[in-house]
């Protein structure tokens, strides 16, 4: 099975190239417009905060967020282009609400140095991002699969969140 049938409609129906685009374009913008927002943060002040003996190198979380970024976008393609009526628009403002969460949580944990609002922040998140996997999975298994890997990154960042906040 090729992409275009994996992504195309189940009618024989190819995929939308520019809507596909624009998906992943959106989620990867959601990551790097309060990358850039934070970047001064990033730099001088996370550097300073005792972080827990299981927090990963630096430069290992650009490679794994827009590795998922492009996975949710194909996801959001996934759903975009279903015939879900109701259940599709639930499960595109799902969608929105988490990735709004998502540059939310950026904001609030590196630009205005709040570790504590980071973490409700995050919780807020992953609860999003579990009603997502769920209204996705009505519509189409295969989006709700591609956001797993988000879902596990998340809990991971949660956990360490948490242990920065109880060592700062």
């Amino acid at each position: 099975m090729n992409v275009t049938e994996t992504l195309g409609g189940g009618d024989g129906e190819g995929v939308d190239w520019p809507v596909l685009l624009g998906s992943v374009l959106l989620c990867e913008l959601a990551g790097v417009v309060p990358s850039l927002l934070t970047a001064n943060e990033v730099a001088t002040w996370y550097p300073t905060l005792a972080k827990p003996g299981f927090t990963p190198p630096s430069w290992l979380f650009g490679p794994v967020w827009t590795a998922l970024y492009l996975l949710m976008g194909v996801a959001l393609y996934l759903v975009w282009r279903s015939d879900g009526g109701r259940l599709r628009r639930v499960a595109l403002a799902a969608f929105g609400v988490q990735l709004v969460l998502n540059a939310a949580w950026t904001l609030v944990f590196f630009g205005t140095q709040a570790i504590f609002g980071g973490l409700v922040v995050i919780l807020v998140l992953l609860a999003a991002i579990l009603a997502t996997i769920g209204a996705f999975a009505r519509i189409d298994r295969r989006a709700a699969a591609l956001l797993v890997p988000y879902l596990l990154w998340v809990g991971f960042a949660t956990a360490l969140n948490l242990q920065i906040w109880r060592l700062n």
